[in-house]
């Protein structure tokens, strides 16, 4: 989330209106995130979310809008579209497009104050997200897969400082890397991309939902996991593995993991790298906004965790390796031991 743009009086107190939202009471914009213009609207009936969608074509707000709608016929907690008094779930605001969200009563944990509970509700909920897409149908583009960062990183590339050589070449070095590496053939569905803690709503102990799905597409269920190794599990400058085993459990607990997404974990995880420093330079470095309208992202957090996955420096990998290469046989030597347990 960030905002970019002032609201205007008359568009503000339509909205109200339309919604039937009350007697209005603020309007704040919210600073944490990057792409679309969000604020919370108070009056005094509710809350809710206004978004106005900075970067998306009106059939592509449709697209979203759809799939949330679609989660939450199937009572997945997410911020789902409201209709105003005249069945609109948008509208035309500034050449953008504006959509009201339900708004969610609640908490973000910090990542470093995420606990076992935490994390083992975040995973199983991500893979109850997993599940339930599958039965999605219509096309959701990816605007972040391999081709496009690849693309994309050139562009950025072109624009860097000389004394960023260094960053350069490691980032056209994995590239070169995951273009031969990445499997394509893995599971794939509805996934939310971008699952960070600041994402994910808790109140009073209990997860109650999973917020902003703007990176939503259509892609790999591993990279969606990896994406929430990398910005869960990732602590005082290392990999945790007791962080990883907790997330990993509460998404086995809903959904296994087959042998080729377990073999494909280490890849994706630095893909999930590559692709946010990718981006983070883009949006944050090369683009910055110093106003207060949005929080930056510092591109080096995850090219410090890129670096990590490629043995180029201690942080823990070693351990997470270990894990990923021995979880499924290790399940499926435990499950051929209880079975062996019952017969006797």
């Amino acid at each position: 989330m960030a905002f970019y743009r002032e609201l205007s009086q008359a568009f503000v107190e339509k909205l109200g209106e339309e919604y039937e939202l009350g007697k209005l009471i603020s309007v704040s914009g919210i600073a944490e995130g990057s792409v679309n213009s969000n604020y919370l609207v108070e009056s005094n009936r509710s809350k809710c979310l206004l978004r106005v969608d900075e970067v998306k074509s009106e059939a592509e707000i449709r697209r979203e809008i759809d799939l949330l709608s679609f989660l939450h016929r199937h009572s997945f907690p997410c911020p789902y579209p409201l209709q105003d008094s005249l069945g609109r779930y948008y509208r035309d605001y500034d050449q953008r497009y504006a959509a009201v969200f339900k708004y969610y009563e609640g908490r973000t944990v910090a990542v470093e104050d995420l606990g076992p509970t935490h994390l083992y509700a975040i995973g199983r909920m991500l893979a109850e997200l997993h599940i339930i897409g599958k039965g999605y149908k219509k096309a959701l583009e990816n605007r972040f897969s391999f081709e496009r960062i690849a693309e994309l990183f050139k562009v950025v590339a072109a624009q860097l400082p000389a004394h960023f050589r260094r960053v350069v070449r490691a980032l056209q070095d994995e590239i070169d890397y995951l273009g031969h590496y990445l499997d394509e053939r893995l599971p794939k569905g509805v996934i939310h991309g971008d699952l960070f803690a600041d994402n994910v709503v808790f109140r009073g102990g209990r997860l109650c939902a999973l917020l902003d799905f703007e990176a939503a597409c259509r892609g790999k269920f591993i990279f969606d996991l990896a994406t929430a190794v990398n910005a869960l599990c990732f602590v005082g400058e290392q990999y945790s593995l007791e962080r990883f085993r907790h997330l990993t459990n509460g998404y086995e607990s809903t959904r296994a993991l087959s042998l080729a997404e377990w073999d494909a974990f280490p890849n994706e995880l630095r893909y999930s790298a590559l692709r946010f420093t990718v981006t983070r330079l883009n949006d944050f470095f090369l683009h910055p906004v110093d106003d207060g309208r949005r929080r930056s992202k510092d591109f080096r957090e995850f090219f410090d965790r890129l670096c990590i996955l490629r043995r180029e420096k201690e942080g823990g990998m070693d351990l997470l390796l270990m894990a990923m290469a021995t979880g499924y046989d290790y399940r499926k030597y435990q499950k051929v031991k209880s079975t062996e347990k019952l017969r006797a």
